[in-house]
């Protein structure tokens, strides 16, 4: 898997730096499938960031690698009877915000706890009904609402999925709606776009975090 993960970081540096030499790219190693083994030998080559997209995987994975200082990201769908749970486990940067009413409820369990939570907003720039996220039209008014009505969800940004087609033309389309919103935002930092099959495309659209899983260990 190290291998893997030097090619992928390859592939990385060469995409932005034809996008800008001054662009900063973080990459998160979506683990789901992963076997704590093959999580540490990322680890061991480098790799500190690391995304599930179940509440209870992240559980179980950070509780027993708990002695490495690895840094964990949430990825998936929402459930909101699993807010609480994931609350308690404090990731980096949840990446899946996907309307004003999750926020809320993020909000009502934060203040309770007296905590605060990093976020992304999830965009569905692909419109596809498949995947979850606000509208692209409503995503700035959504994403100023929460700021305002959200003082313990921190947003740090938007999150997206590329359009699911192999019509390269597309994908870039879909990120470019994404990049174009995220440049209108007040003090926004993360554009998590680009997955294993995308990546280099989304970077060519701006995007600073990918979230790559299959390329690293295939």
């Amino acid at each position: 898997m190290a291998h893997h993960l030097q090619e992928v970081i390859a592939r990385i540096e060469k995409a932005r730096i034809a996008y800008s030499r001054h662009q900063v790219i973080k990459l998160v190693a979506i683990s789901k499938y992963w076997q704590d083994s093959q999580i540490l030998e990322l680890y061991h080559g480098g790799q500190r960031a690391f995304g599930e997209n179940k509440v209870q995987d992240l559980k179980s994975k950070s509780e027993l690698l708990d002695e490495y200082p690895i840094q964990w990201h949430f990825v998936g769908n929402i459930q909101e009877n699993k807010i609480n749970a994931l609350i308690q486990l404090k990731p980096a940067l949840i990446h899946s915000i996907d309307s004003l009413r999750t926020a809320q409820a993020f909000q009502m369990r934060l203040e309770r706890e007296g905590k605060v939570q990093k976020a992304l907003l999830q965009i569905n720039s692909s419109r596809e009904e498949s995947k979850s996220g606000v509208d692209p039209q409503m995503a700035k008014e959504i994403y100023l609402q929460i700021q305002e009505s959200c003082p313990n969800l921190i947003l740090e940004g938007l999150m997206s999925i590329g359009a699911h087609t192999q019509d390269q033309k597309e994908i870039q389309k879909s990120f470019e709606i994404t990049q174009k919103i995220y440049e209108t935002l007040p003090n926004a930092k993360v554009l998590s776009m680009g997955m294993s099959g995308d990546f280099e495309i989304a970077i060519a659209c701006g995007a600073n975090l990918v979230r790559i899983g299959s390329a690293l260990i295939e």
